[in-house]
């Protein structure tokens, strides 16, 4: 085993020994907006730790693409108090980002906490924790702790699990995908994750999302000879298609996929701030875009909220696409 294999398996073995010994109550947490990495990740552990007679809390406001997956009552409403003697388990999200981490106030916490997460920009400061960039989605980490813990798999674990591996692999079509990506999800399967079934539930839209769709293919711009796509929303085009702020969460990844884009985005314009979610494909990196606006992600996926007006945010925006094209052309 080599040392990077090595540090990983010691800190999976750290995670699963605070979660197992931990007396208290264990509370379950991931970013604001969730996706199917934070539903799955947090879900899969969540059950695996409530199979093992451990008491789980896991508040999630779950978008209504996603609500076909967890049962009535494993979730609840964000936490008003911490319970007493808890643990908390951030997953997906760097814990020293309270302002993403949701479901419950982090500031006002003084327990120990374990950290799962997967993006580049995690600083690394917790009780226990599990962070690597080269895995391609967190549900695949929380696989390793599950077996870790010693919980007893079933289809109720692993298909959750499954969800987050196929949100952040965009169905295992990235380049972040690796041959150990493609075992974790046989594993997965032999303990019954229903893949066919989410990708059926992950592949309906409801109307509102065909109707916004037309308003936001008005805006569409093409910049940099065709090397960015470019698309905004606002709340009056939300109101006239009868939808809301969830229905617009897939697009970003939709205008990818023109013909000759490295970048799509899509801007929310809320008035007085703007959020930008960013997918990149090739050489070019959404997150250093990201960054330099104040947000962080993926090299492929990545996002910012700049709390000024869109003309504002577009000058921003311009200028950080334009020195990352520029740093790409000049590494050719």
């Amino acid at each position: 085993m080599n040392d990077v294999a090595s540090n990983y398996a010691q800190d999976v073995a750290a995670v699963a020994a605070k979660l197992q010994n931990h007396p208290g109550p264990l509370v379950v947490l991931s970013h604001e907006n969730p996706d199917g990495d934070a539903l799955g990740s947090v879900l899969g552990l969540a059950r695996a730790l409530r199979a093992m007679g451990k008491t789980v809390i896991a508040p999630m406001d779950v978008p209504r693409y996603l609500r076909f997956l967890p049962e009535p009552g494993e979730l609840s409403e964000p936490l008003t108090e911490w319970p007493e003697n808890a643990l908390a388990a951030v997953l997906d999200v760097d814990n020293n980002d309270p302002a993403r981490v949701a479901g419950a106030d982090l500031t006002t916490f003084t327990g120990g906490v374990v950290n799962v997460d997967h993006h580049g920009t995690n600083r690394r400061q917790a009780t226990a924790l599990m962070v690597d960039p080269a895995q391609p989605a967190t549900a695949m980490m929380v696989a390793d702790l599950v077996d870790e813990l010693g919980a007893p798999w079933s289809e109720a674990i692993a298909t959750p699990l499954m969800l987050g591996m196929i949100t952040d692999t965009g169905s295992f079509r990235f380049s972040s995908v690796t041959p150990a990506t493609f075992e974790t999800a046989a594993r997965l399967l032999s303990h019954g994750a229903r893949l066919g079934w989410l990708n059926d539930q992950l592949g309906q839209n409801p109307r509102t999302y065909y109707l916004l769709l037309r308003e936001v293919l008005g805006t569409l711009e093409f910049l940099h000879g065709g090397r960015v796509v470019l698309a905004r929303v606002d709340d009056a085009m939300l109101t006239r298609a009868g939808a809301s702020w969830e229905d617009v969460e897939s697009y970003s990844g939709l205008l990818r996929s023109a013909e000759g884009a490295e970048l799509a985005v899509i801007a929310k314009d809320y008035g007085d701030r703007v959020k930008l979610s960013l997918r990149s494909r090739g050489p070019v990196s959404a997150q250093n875009i990201a960054v330099a606006l104040g947000g962080g992600g993926h090299v492929p996926a990545a996002g910012a909220t700049v709390a000024l007006s869109y003309p504002e945010v577009r000058e921003k925006l311009d200028e950080a696409i334009s020195a990352e094209l520029a740093r790409v052309d000049a590494a050719e």
